[in-house]
């Protein structure tokens, strides 16, 4: 299984596999039927707090994935965890959408991490 992440400000490949965003806010300047979205799955982005206080900070970064873990394990994401979990396994290859401009330090970037740990 392959996890790519790439901006939802990159053109799509159909070498993307299914593209999920995972912001909780739509891509600013982006046309929803430009994005070539699999789906949308807001619940598993970071809370508007946690977002904030991380504000892609690397030096917050350690601190910032160990807090996003825990809400991933909180039952407001779980129907979202459990949707991308099913795409996971129908596909070889997905790619997780995001908007930052830091492509290292970003909810998309522990997402991938996190499922490929299996600390999910």
């Amino acid at each position: 299984m392959e996890i790519r992440i790439k901006r939802a400000y990159e053109d799509a490949a159909r070498s993307d596999g299914p593209r999920i965003l995972v912001d909780r806010i739509w891509p600013r300047g982006v046309a929803k039927e430009d994005a070539d979205l699999e789906t949308w799955l807001k619940g598993l982005a970071p809370s508007t707090e946690l977002r904030k206080w991380f504000g892609h900070d690397p030096e917050k970064w350690d601190e910032f994935r160990q807090r996003y873990l825990k809400e991933l394990k909180k039952s407001d994401a779980a129907e979202d965890l459990e949707k991308l979990q099913s795409i996971v396994k129908e596909h070889k290859r997905i790619t997780l959408v995001f908007a930052a401009k830091d492509t290292e330090h970003n909810n998309a970037a522990a997402l991938r991490d996190f499922l490929k740990n299996g600390d999910l």
